[in-house]
């Protein structure tokens, strides 16, 4: 049978010339071209080199060579239970979250889970109140959903509930970063956590703890999850072990209050009918033999070491013209100009030199522009860390 030939000058019918006529990309995209090989500061690049991939593969050839349970799994749309009751174990022992396996919804990663509860939760134009700046990926899936979309500025102290007295009371929900607030960096205070769960049990509202990269604590006591301080079943926690693995490994996790999860399970059953569970059983090998915290262990070392090399070389070079942000954990940081430049004119700036990084107008809603670019460290080594800093000095000077 012969096949139809596409011409590629042909016009476009008519309903791709209305979707891209209409089609508006998320702001903190706009302007960017296609990514190619990492260079610094790319935040979300993580030391690939570094993973024990022949491990793995031990573990996934294992897996695959013989007829277990991963093959023969129940019609279970929570994924494979094993993983969920590795998962429970773990979130219990690092971050302080008492749950069950059953309260474990195990997805595609963060953006599959947000998605999903933003479609479950919201109505449009519903209120949901945001960090702001705050997280590209879940103003995606609640402007997606049609939901209206409230700024909460962001403070010393994390989100500041308290200014938005008046809009507050009528939104649906929140979305927050505690442990690590994308993009500032700011570790959210324990009087702003008791505030905001208290707004919360008031208001009869949910609120999304998204806890991507809290793993990478480099001083001090790791923090417990904001749902470890929930008494009322309000917060609903989201993970991913793509950044603590590798990105190619689609797994994330939904942690879902008891009397909500049943719900999550029927909803997604709309769109996604069974889990992946061979990667999921290698991923419960990875956690139940200890590898996975011994990999975590010796990446806080790692990553440690290349965060405190930033921090030398931001001194010893851009004298001024940007002051890298203290933190505590994550796998970037911020850097707020102090050369009066505002934060689209560095990253032009920087992309002239070879440097990668992006301006944190780029995730701002209401906010003015605070002036400073995001800049990731963890993928790269300390020699290219400090060429990458005497490059972006002289695109500030």
């Amino acid at each position: 049978m012969a096949q139809p030939q596409y011409l590629p000058d042909a016009a476009p019918p008519d309903y791709i010339r209305r979707t891209i006529s209409s089609y508006q990309r998320p702001k903190a995209f706009a302007g960017l071209g296609p990514l190619g090989p990492a260079r610094p500061f790319r935040i979300g690049h993580i030391d690939l080199q570094e993973f024990p991939i022949k491990l793995w593969a031990t573990l996934a050839s294992h897996r695959a060579r013989r007829i277990s349970s991963w093959q023969l799994a129940e019609y279970d749309l929570r994924g494979y239970r094993p993983l969920r009751e590795a998962i429970a174990h773990y979130l219990g022992s690092s971050r302080g979250v008492g749950c069950t396996a059953d309260q474990i919804i195990v997805v595609s990663g963060i953006q599959q889970a947000l998605d999903l509860l933003a479609r479950l939760l919201l109505k449009p134009g519903a209120k949901v109140l945001m960090e702001d700046p705050g997280y590209f990926g879940a103003r995606i899936a609640f402007e997606n959903a049609g939901a209206h979309i409230v700024p909460v500025p962001i403070d010393s102290e994390g989100i500041n509930i308290r200014a938005r007295s008046k809009t507050e009371r009528a939104a649906l929900g929140a979305y927050v970063t505690p442990a690590h607030q994308f993009p500032l960096g700011t570790v959210m205070s324990l009087g702003r956590r008791m505030e905001l769960l208290q707004w919360a049990s008031n208001a009869g509202a949910f609120i999304i703890e998204d806890d991507y990269d809290s793993e990478y604590r480099f001083e001090g006591r790791p923090i417990p999850a904001l749902m470890s301080m929930d008494r009322s079943s309000s917060v609903i926690l989201v993970g991913s072990f793509s950044k603590l693995l590798f990105p190619s490994l689609r797994i994330g996790y939904i942690v879902a209050p008891p009397a909500l999860a049943d719900f999550v399970v029927s909803f997604r059953a709309r769109t996604d009918f069974r889990s992946v569970h061979l990667e999921q059983a290698v991923m419960c090998d990875f956690i139940e033999r200890g590898h996975l915290g011994q990999h975590l262990r010796r990446m806080r070392e790692i990553y440690s070491v290349r965060l405190a090399t930033l921090f030398d070389a931001g001194r010893r070079y851009l004298h001024g013209a940007a002051n890298i942000l203290p933190i505590q954990s994550g796998l970037y940081t911020a850097a707020f100009l102090g050369n009066g430049m505002s934060s689209n004119d560095a990253e032009s700036a920087a992309t002239t030199q070879g440097v990668e990084t992006l301006s944190l107008d780029r995730y701002t809603f209401a906010a003015s522009d605070p002036k400073g670019i995001l800049l990731g460290f963890a993928g790269f080594p300390e020699p290219a860390i400090k060429d990458a800093i005497r490059k972006l000095a002289k695109a500030l000077a």
